[in-house]
């Protein structure tokens, strides 16, 4: 009994040597996603460049953005109660409170009531075209990286392809331990920049579709002012 039981514990202390070394060996054989994207080569870099960029571009245009695009419905409602009793002052200084888009375009309109509605809509249009303009700021560096990023990873691409025939011209034979080297370049270099590519184009459009909102409901509050004029004129 005391023989078995000393087999068993030995075949058990060996099948767990066994276990412990063949994780062993797996965990070497594995490799983490940044030292895989370090196999991609010197392209790496301007990838990366581009990768903060757009981080920094895009959250710098939510930040400003989820700033700016406050739209007030009430805000139109409480103007026309202060145009009605005539205190043009106070509805012009609660626009300056607000100090949204929204709000100064109707600044514009109230300093010209009075005048024209032509005059008043352009000057109307002009403050919405300023605010859109502001919101519009570096958004086209968004477009550029998108359309630049598979550039660089089709340069990366290309070196790989030279790094394989220059390893196989060394080694005199197409092993996969050859050309590994330029295989892993070519390959992340491409799917790197693509990547970034297209998160950039992502962010690009949707960020657009954030302003392109924001001009149809300056629009609308045009609309809804120069109506109000409209009333109050008639009344």
């Amino acid at each position: 009994m005391l023989l078995l039981a000393a087999q068993t514990t030995t075949d058990t202390l060996q099948n767990s040597v066994s276990s412990i070394a063949s994780m062993v060996e797996k965990t070497q054989d594995e490799i983490t996603l940044f030292e895989m994207l370090l196999k991609g080569g010197p392209i790496l870099i301007p990838l990366a460049l581009l990768f903060l960029l757009v981080i920094y571009y895009a959250v710098e245009r939510i930040l400003y953005l989820s700033k700016t695009n406050k739209f007030d419905k009430q805000l139109i409602f409480t103007v026309q109660e202060f145009v009605k009793k005539g205190d043009i002052n106070s509805a012009i200084n609660l626009c300056d409170k607000t100090g949204t888009p929204q709000a100064l375009m109707i600044k514009q309109g109230l300093e010209r009531i009075g005048k024209s509605e032509t005059e008043i809509k352009e000057a109307m249009d002009l403050a919405a075209a300023v605010s859109l303009s502001y919101m519009e700021k570096n958004l086209n560096v968004l477009n550029i990286i998108g359309r630049v990023a598979p550039m660089f990873g089709f340069i990366g691409t290309i070196i790989g392809v030279i790094v394989i025939f220059y390893d196989i011209s060394l080694a005199k034979t197409v092993e996969i331990e050859v050309i590994s080297t330029g295989l892993y370049q070519k390959m992340i270099s491409s799917a790197t920049g693509l990547a970034i590519g297209i998160l950039s184009f992502v962010l690009y459009h949707w960020l657009n579709a954030k302003i392109d909102k924001a001009a149809r409901q300056l629009e609308e509050t045009q609309l809804q002012f120069l109506e109000l004029l409209n009333q109050s004129e008639t009344v």
